[in-house]
């Protein structure tokens, strides 16, 4: 997988911008705010039809600006491949592939597979089980587009579900067989979710605890454990018991919406009792696998993206990721750093084809 050139029209703090690529390794280097980051979003929102940091997609637009355009121009299996996103005021975002609009952004998921390495990725640690689960559906549908097709409708059939409730509360009144219809529907699809999850981590922990140990060349045991409803008893019989109480909330109580991976360090929460360089060791294992493992599956090296990273880790753990760049681990990486000099002395040591933007 590799980005030829990409052009930017009003994104975030862009009115213009095109760049072309040459070499294995590019960097964007500069002040804080003046938009590097920004350009390793807009490559992030090609792959995966929205962004990294802001997922209120009007916000991306350049302030005072009707719409934004990223364009750009990929090579795969020596094909290359045009992929435009567009949105514009009031109207739906856009997403195309060689002119041609995309009817649903799923069916577009995973055919530029790409990992970003960022700051905010500490967001996995510190925030609730939604962001760890969007960890691993990202992950799997990269790979999987029926298992986001099955997520999608898994959601869709729960909001009308919670509807539904919301309605007898409101109306003082309960049919037991509409809400049926709804629980047989939901427990098809929390299976085959289910059984994904629970396969994805399955696989993904043994390269997960190599690249940790790698990376920190401890002996500390880390782990990802996947917590769902689902060990216990399978979705409808969870649906069913738990009715009285989705009647009082008016919401759906139990199922995969529920699922979490919870993150540990020697058999604790690495949230409470990790250290910020044990986090930050844990959150890079994390995302080197992710990356290892959307390699070992799809065949392709995926496009990486380091936001940042650099100005956060100690002179080993750059040594470590710098020994793997060598090693032809990675295809084409993206860097944004603060400082030019340290920029050029890292993948001046890398031996490997580069090229500097200065922003």
């Amino acid at each position: 997988m590799y980005l030829k050139k990409i052009s930017l029209f009003n994104y975030k703090n862009f009115s213009e911008a095109n760049f072309e690529f040459e070499g294995k390794i590019i960097c964007f280097v500069g002040k804080n705010g003046i938009g590097k980051t920004n350009v390793l979003d807009a490559i992030y929102h090609l792959s995966y039809g929205k962004s990294y940091f802001n997922p209120l997609a009007v916000q991306n637009i350049k302030h005072g600006e009707e719409f934004f355009v990223i364009d750009a121009e990929f090579i795969k299996n020596e094909r290359n491949e045009q992929v435009v996103c567009s949105l514009k005021k009031g109207q739906k975002k856009v997403l195309k592939r060689n002119g041609k609009s995309y009817d649903k952004f799923s069916d577009h998921i995973g055919f530029i597979p790409l990992v970003i390495i960022s700051p905010a990725d500490r967001d996995l640690i510190v925030e609730g089980s939604e962001t760890r689960r969007k960890f691993m559906d990202s992950v799997i549908s990269q790979l999987d587009s029926h298992y986001l097709k099955q997520l999608i409708q898994y959601q869709k059939v729960m909001s009308q579900r919670n509807a539904l409730l919301k309605y007898f509360a409101l109306n003082h009144v309960f049919e037991n067989d509409t809400l049926s219809i709804y629980n047989e529907q939901l427990d098809g699809f929390g299976k085959y979710i289910f059984e994904k999850r629970k396969e994805f981590i399955e696989q993904f922990l043994p390269i997960f605890n190599a690249h940790h140990h790698a990376i920190t060349g401890s002996e500390e045991t880390v782990q990802l454990v996947f917590e769902s409803h689902l060990f216990e008893k399978d979705l409808l019989s969870l649906l069913q018991e738990n009715i009285n109480k989705d009647r009082a909330l008016q919401y759906t109580s139990v199922g995969m919406h529920k699922d979490d991976l919870s993150f540990e360090i020697d058999g604790h929460p690495i949230k409470k009792f990790g250290s910020q360089g044990q986090q930050k060791s844990f959150l890079i294992a994390l995302k080197l696998a992710q990356f290892e493992f959307l390699k070992k599956q799809s065949g392709v090296k995926p496009i990486l993206l380091f936001d940042d990273i650099f100005d956060k880790l100690d002179e080993s753990r750059v040594a470590k990721i710098i020994e793997m760049v060598n090693s032809d681990t990675f295809g084409q990486l993206f860097i944004s750093d603060t400082h030019p000099e340290r920029t050029e002395a890292i993948v001046k040591s890398t031996h490997q084809s580069y090229k500097i933007f200065n922003l």
